[in-house]
């Protein structure tokens, strides 16, 4: 690089502010994809906050690349399983296995479970578009509120979609951060552990304020007492029909997620342990997440779809790819703005300005992500952006990383409203119009769980931190 140019702190931060301004400005009002917007954003940040040009273009670049060459493998691997798993009905046979495992009247914590493993690596999106008919199914069987039911079934996929790898939001997050995969995992787990069970609890409370079953035949909602009571409940021919489907066994279904997952934390536990040689060092190569992704997807595609050819199998891990492409670029802009940031010298000086405060450095990456969140709507881009800002800050403060990039992760989870098209997925599936009972059926279960992962943060951060 070049020789730095001599600049001022409050030069720097101004550079920040404009850079972060334009970024939000590009993203809301004009047409400028968000992915190009972060490398604008970048550039203003690296210029107006004293980098010699040709030193922003070199950090821009390095950023990327530094970024994606951790992650970007196994996001592409990760949504291939996924789009697998979506078509060779293995989620819904998850389902059905959690029900069974639960049994009758906790159909609710069934669906959850089922959310909470399902998206780890489906986009929560496609995984309630998968799930809800089985959630409307038990609605009609036990007359319980299809809104407890869906509602807990949508928790328990935004749990995991926003804090366990490799779903491509906290696995972004994770490499900006620096952090090991297997440890963001298991801290993930732990994490959204509450923020389900919450989640849960409050559905079951909201059931009862929004009483709705889906009709006799199938066809539209209704919370008429005269009809309601008209539904027969006849749990034998639904769980005939069920069973009647063409579903993988559950072992089938479940391998490709956790035979990952395992590999993934053995290397975890083998490298912090500092055991390298003979055997070890195979099961240590076997857990690097780009192999162990890799593996599941190659356990997917010939238990899943044995029955598909050559050319389908591509065709559905292409069409998987495509919904990645975006996610992939956007994390390496964000990469790039959090080197733009490293290379200024203005985290360091933030961080400097913090340490001065009686702020805790922790909630940091909460607080930007949620402010990210609630401008933009983009659960995946707040936790991005929140990580690209705030880690440059972060890496010279005795902060511990995997909890700073779960911050981040966590706290794009906040008040999931109009500008989130989950919130519609949701509340359309659900047949819920008003927009008062839209707002109570999914913008206040992911405050909660925000409220309860920043309740958790604090917490963990008190104990293990530092």
């Amino acid at each position: 690089m070049t020789q730095p140019i001599p600049v001022s702190g409050s030069q720097m931060i101004i550079g920040l502010v404009i850079g972060i301004a334009v970024l939000i400005f590009l993203i809301l009002r004009t047409k400028i994809h968000p992915f190009l917007a972060l490398i604008i954003a970048a550039s203003l940040t690296g210029i107006i906050g004293g980098m010699n040009p040709p030193d922003v273009v070199k950090s821009i670049t390095n950023g990327f690349g530094s970024t994606l060459s951790s992650i970007g493998i196994v996001i592409g691997f990760g949504v291939m399983m996924g789009r697998i798993l979506e078509v060779s009905g293995a989620a819904e046979k998850m389902a059905h296995t959690f029900l069974k495992l639960f049994g009758k009247n906790h159909e609710e914590w069934a669906m959850a479970l089922t959310g909470y493993v399902v998206s780890i690596p489906i986009f929560c999106d496609s995984g309630f578009v998968i799930l809800s008919p089985i959630a409307k199914a038990l609605s009609k069987t036990t007359k319980k509120s299809v809104v407890t039911i869906g509602v807990a079934l949508a928790i328990g996929l935004v749990a995991t979609h926003h804090a366990v790898p490799p779903t491509p939001g906290p696995l972004g997050v994770a490499g900006i951060f620096n952090v090991d995969i297997g440890v963001m995992i298991l801290w993930g787990l732990v994490f959204v552990l509450p923020i389900t069970i919450i989640g849960v609890l409050y559905a079951q409370w909201l059931g009862k304020r929004i009483y709705q079953l889906p009709m006799a035949d199938g066809i539209g909602w209704t919370r008429n007492k005269e009809e309601i009571d008209n539904i027969i409940i006849n749990e034998t021919e639904d769980a005939a029909t069920a069973e009647s489907r063409s579903m993988p066994s559950a072992f089938s279904s479940f391998a490709p997620i956790v035979v990952p997952i395992i590999l993934i934390l053995l290397n975890t536990v083998l490298s912090a342990l500092k055991l390298q040689s003979g055997l070890v060092s195979y099961v240590i190569f076997f857990g690097n997440p780009v192999i162990a992704v890799g593996i599941g997807l190659i356990i997917a595609i010939y238990t899943l779809v044995p029955e598909l050819d050559r050319k389908q199998v591509n065709k559905l891990m292409e069409e998987g790819v495509a919904s990645a492409g975006i996610i992939i670029l956007i994390t390496g802009a964000g990469g790039a703005l959090g080197q733009v940031l490293r290379d200024s010298g203005a985290g360091n000086y933030i961080a400097e300005l913090i340490a001065s405060t009686s702020l805790p450095p922790i909630l940091l990456p909460f607080i930007v992500a949620t402010l990210v969140r609630l401008i933009q709507g983009s659960g995946t881009a707040a936790m991005i952006t929140s990580a690209s800002i705030t880690a440059p800050i972060l890496a010279n403060m005795n902060v511990n990383p995997v909890f700073a990039a779960q911050a981040a992760a966590l706290g794009a989870m906040v008040f999931s409203y109009f500008n989130d098209s989950y919130f519609w997925v949701v509340n359309r599936l659900l047949g819920i119009e008003d927009v008062k009972e839209q707002i109570m059926a999914w913008s206040i279960p992911t405050t909660l769980g925000w409220l309860t992962s920043l309740i958790m943060l604090l917490l963990v951060n008190a104990i293990f931190g530092g």
